[in-house]
């Protein structure tokens, strides 16, 4: 019989700490980690669960971790992708940025059903499907770690297990895919001739730069700290009205994930004070967004070390049968139905690559697999608009409203 041991949620907090660093250590020893922009917290975190799991094999001891600061770096990271969407933007992506944003909507819904079409043949749970469709591949992590409670709560035992795991191999196939297909794509249409020499590293660095961001300026340590605790009280403000909402979503009689609520509430909150030009101001903003990515490379860590890795012993070939379906779909998806409506030149290629990058892994994935390409070959502009606009703005959004109508449709 195993016998459970209990952390609170201080010793939780400090095993995500202990993920985080441990992370950061192996992805500047291991090259591998680093290729495949593999997170710091992913990575170490693993290591910690499969500590767990030799504890749990062994000896019989079961790890519980509290999750309440898990929780609230959750949804202060959600909140954050809130203040990001600034539709604003959206006239510099043109008719490619609405393209992607249709494909992305069809990626996920088709995500869903496959995998809850896979689990529903194999005579198992619709919510393993889930586990295992978009929440963990367009989702990635994050979303992963954001939908795992809602999971649970709707019956699926080991769901934060499920999803993590689908997102960590998520991450590592869409690096392996993207680059390779869109190469293939080049080369079948002479959509462009290898680069020669170095010098489009040159070209990238200077199209990406622009005269405001080379331009060095002195900012104090005072007004930095003003500004992180401007952006601290803007956050905390928007969870604070999130709550409200979601309380008001709740009278609907639709499941939605806690942090809805909070993400709705910063969007609009975010798009009304740039009504009035100064009243939130960029370099508030960046210090929002750096605070939510600081929260979710913590919530990062604390859901990777929590994980139940004995709880996937018995789902281990179903699993691996509906990922590598999502891999087969992405691929087929993103040459046969992106890179035409794209307009099968050498920027929907780049475009296709970045696609697999975040439709199976995350934006970082998405922006190195298209680096990747123009390093080969030479720089497309459009690609890095579009590609942060859709993973900042869209993608969560999309996924979360997609998912939240499949749970509502399956419970």
């Amino acid at each position: 019989m195993n016998h459970a041991v209990t952390l609170d949620m201080y010793q939780s907090a400090g095993a995500g700490v202990l993920a985080l660093l441990l992370g950061m250590y192996l992805t500047r020893k291991v090259p591998f980690l680093k290729r495949f922009c593999i997170p710091a917290p992913v990575s170490g975190g693993l290591l910690i669960s499969l500590l767990t799991l030799l504890l749990c094999s062994v000896w019989g001891i079961e790890c519980d971790f509290d999750p309440t600061v898990k929780d609230i770096c959750m949804m202060l990271f959600f909140t954050s992708v809130g203040f990001q969407s600034d539709l604003k933007v959206l006239r510099r992506g043109g008719r490619p940025l609405l393209v992607m944003i249709l494909l992305v909507a069809v990626l996920v819904a088709f995500q869903n059903l496959i995998s809850v079409g896979i689990a529903a043949g194999l005579g198992m749970d619709p919510l393993f499907g889930m586990a295992a469709g978009s929440v963990p591949m367009c989702g990635g992590h994050g979303t992963a770690g954001g939908f795992s409670p809602l999971l649970e709560e709707m019956g699926l035992k080991g769901a934060s297990s499920v999803t993590m795991a689908a997102a960590t191999f998520g991450l590592v196939a869409g690096s392996l895919l993207g680059g390779p297909l869109s190469d293939i794509l080049i080369k079948r249409h002479s959509l462009a001739e290898k680069s020669p020499s170095d010098d489009v590293i040159r070209g990238i660095e200077a199209s990406e730069a622009s005269p405001e961001s080379r331009t060095k300026g002195k900012v104090s340590a005072e007004d930095s700290f003003r500004e992180y605790l401007t952006g601290a009280c803007i956050l905390f403000a928007a969870m604070a009205i999130g709550s409200g909402v979601s309380k008001l979503l709740a009278l609907t009689g639709i499941a939605f994930p806690t942090y809805f609520g909070s993400l709705l509430a910063a969007c609009l909150m975010r798009n009304l004070m740039d009504l009035r030009p100064g009243l939130l101001g960029e370099p508030v903003t960046k210090k929002i967004i750096s605070t939510g990515d600081l929260c979710l490379q913590l919530f990062l860590g604390m859901a990777m070390a929590s994980l139940k890795l004995w709880e996937l012993s018995s789902l281990a070939l179903p699993l691996c049968l509906i990922l590598s379906s999502q891999v087969a779909f992405m691929a087929l998806f993103a040459a046969f139905v992106a890179f035409p409506l794209l307009g099968k030149d050498y920027d929907s290629a780049v475009l296709v690559s970045g696609l697999c990058g975040f439709g199976l892994g995350a934006t970082p994935n998405a922006m190195a697999n298209m680096s990747a390409v123009c390093f080969k070959y030479r720089y497309a502009v459009k690609p890095f608009v579009i590609v942060p606009i859709i993973g900042a703005m869209f993608v969560d959004i999309i996924n979360t409203g997609v998912i939240t109508l499949f749970l509502n449709l399956i419970r």
